[in-house]
């Protein structure tokens, strides 16, 4: 006679090993983006005419211009030198976090990534 109600085969054991995995890499996920959120990122363009440094947060902390590429004549390059090493450092932040995420969770690609439900 089969049983009534709880879980056939203990499942109760695995899933409060589920549980204990997921809150583990949760802790882990978490402290993973305080760490990349602390991080800064800098990239350049124009040969190093305007740099910029984001933070993990994806604040500009810094643009720095050399002296050369400051042409009242040419704002339009110097804003497009700006723009440009800006999102190239945005650039490297999310590569890096994306990176940092997948190695923790593996590849799942997100909360019930790969299952058929």
């Amino acid at each position: 006679m089969a049983k009534r109600g709880g879980f056939p085969g203990g499942m109760p054991g695995n899933m409060n090993n589920l549980m204990k995995q997921a809150q583990r890499m949760q802790r882990q996920m978490e402290e993973t983006s305080k760490e990349l959120e602390e991080k800064e990122y800098t990239a350049s363009a124009g040969g190093g005419a305007v740099t910029v440094t984001v933070s993990g947060k994806k604040e500009i902390l810094s643009v720095k211009l050399s002296q050369e590429v400051v042409d009242p004549e040419d704002i339009e390059m110097l804003q497009d030198l700006i723009v440009a090493a800006t999102n190239e450092a945005l650039r490297k932040m999310e590569e890096e976090s994306s990176a940092a995420m997948a190695k923790l969770t593996g590849g799942l690609g997100g909360l019930g990534g790969g299952f058929p439900f």
